[in-house]
């Protein structure tokens, strides 16, 4: 069944907006986490952190690949035909850089957590990922045997990656969100509206 043209569909909104929630906690709960890891006081709370971080960012993986997906064998509302030609091209570009923090970022992590090394630290730190303590998750098979500079080089290649792309994530995101209310302020078209159940768009003035 195609999705309608002038709305997304229900489950394109809502792999939209889990995924959105999922970055916004994951964001500040990164970012404690990199402050107090080195605080032995906040070893027990920053163990938990970890597995929650890890357990928001692995089910963003997984609804990423499938709203990719969707993306892909769906149809999808067009741009509005008043939107100018550059803001066209800039809102396709986003798009496409989103999906690619998005699917990246998580990768990233996972590749991390699975050469279990402690790249703050520069040692070895093999921990298990619990999905929400529900069932552990499996570590990218080859890390973990792997000789200890390598495992090193790669574990810091990866916090690397991932943290630029956090910061890319927020810029993104604040530019995404922007341009969503400046569409439903401003411009009083329908591009907000299609993603947001039971809003309506605003009439010109």
């Amino acid at each position: 069944m195609q999705e309608s043209r002038s709305r997304y569909s229900m489950v394109a909104i809502i792999l939209h907006w889990a995924i959105a929630l999922g970055i916004v906690l994951m964001i500040p709960l990164g970012w404690w986490m990199s402050d107090a890891v080195t605080d032995p006081a906040q070893a027990g709370r920053v163990f938990k952190a970890y597995q929650l971080h890890k357990s928001i960012g692995l089910t963003i993986l997984v609804l990423s690949v499938l709203r990719l997906a969707w993306r892909l064998t769906h149809r999808f509302p067009p741009l509005p035909l008043a939107m100018p030609g550059w803001e066209k091209a800039a809102a396709r570009a986003s798009h496409i850089l989103l999906y690619t923090i998005i699917l990246i970022m998580p990768l990233t992590g996972w590749i991390y957590v699975s050469a279990g090394w402690n790249a703050a630290m520069n040692m070895p730190f093999p921990v298990p990922t619990f999905w929400f303590g529900l069932f552990q998750w499996p570590h990218l098979p080859g890390l973990a045997d792997a000789a200890p500079a390598t495992r090193a080089s790669v574990a810091g290649t990866a916090i690397a990656v991932h943290s630029a792309l956090a910061w890319g994530a927020v810029i993104l995101v604040a530019v995404h969100a922007a341009a969503a209310i400046k569409h439903h302020l401003i411009d009083a078209d329908d591009v907000l509206t299609r993603m947001v159940p039971l809003l309506r768009a605003r009439k010109r003035s």
